[in-house]
């Protein structure tokens, strides 16, 4: 089972401000364990924000979770605010709504998120995707990137839908209800990605060419609204 995850972020908040007291402007919590979608083997994706960071900084960080259990599961986002402040726009609406704050606020680092950020991050991304399918589909061959790249798409869908309704949808059962038949078959591709044996099976063209046209699309669709 998960780990106790609200006991876990008491110890670290707990020794992060004994480590970097009063230059500490969030921490938080990311990916499943913030969506609580968490596994046992989920990686626990922590936060932290300092007024400035150095290579002594993150030395010091390192130690400091080198302390708390599970540190092979640590992982995570570390940063100075600054830095952070002037983070590519895709990334940073991700970060946005992916970040449960726990000490600290989003909105004292940098603004809240825009339809704007949310039209890079469906481009950025879908361009991404499509890179991702293209190059797969020559090279690799393999079923596992095709999977993560479906993975991927959820993130797409997720900043694609606040561009069209100015709503954020973090769950995917929440997602699920309100896409596109087109898109909901996007959201489930991992799930039949997983069933196929290996890529000479049919269902890897058939679903590499789903991926690869829809990301196509996106990337055209996002492109032109962004030269209106």
């Amino acid at each position: 089972m998960p780990i106790d995850i609200r006991m876990w972020m008491y110890e670290f908040t707990k020794l992060a401000n004994q480590t970097f007291g009063p230059r500490i402007r969030l921490i938080g919590l990311q990916g499943s364990y913030a969506r609580r979608e968490a596994s046992e083997n989920s990686d626990i994706d922590v936060v932290l924000i300092l007024d400035t960071l150095s290579l002594s900084d993150l030395e010091r960080y390192r130690a400091m979770l080198d302390r708390l259990p599970h540190r092979q599961l640590v992982c995570g986002f570390v940063s100075g605010a600054k830095e952070l402040s002037l983070w590519e726009p895709s990334d940073r609406f991700q970060f946005y709504f992916d970040t449960e704050p726990l000490q600290g606020r989003l909105e004292d680092l940098f603004p809240p998120a825009s339809k704007e950020d949310a039209r890079c991050a469906v481009w950025s991304g879908a361009c991404s995707i499509y890179h991702g399918v293209c190059h797969n589909f020559v090279h690799e061959r393999s079923v596992n990137v095709l999977e993560a790249l479906y993975k991927s798409a959820r993130f797409v869908l997720q900043a694609k839908l606040f561009y069209e309704t100015n709503t954020y949808y973090v769950h995917k059962y929440g997602l699920a209800r309100v896409l596109s038949p087109q898109d909901l078959d996007i959201l489930n591709g991992s799930d039949k990605v997983r069933k196929l044996p290996d890529s000479q099976d049919p269902g890897f063209s058939t679903l590499s060419d789903a991926l690869m046209q829809w990301s196509g699309h996106l990337i055209k669709q996002f492109y032109r609204s962004s030269r209106r």
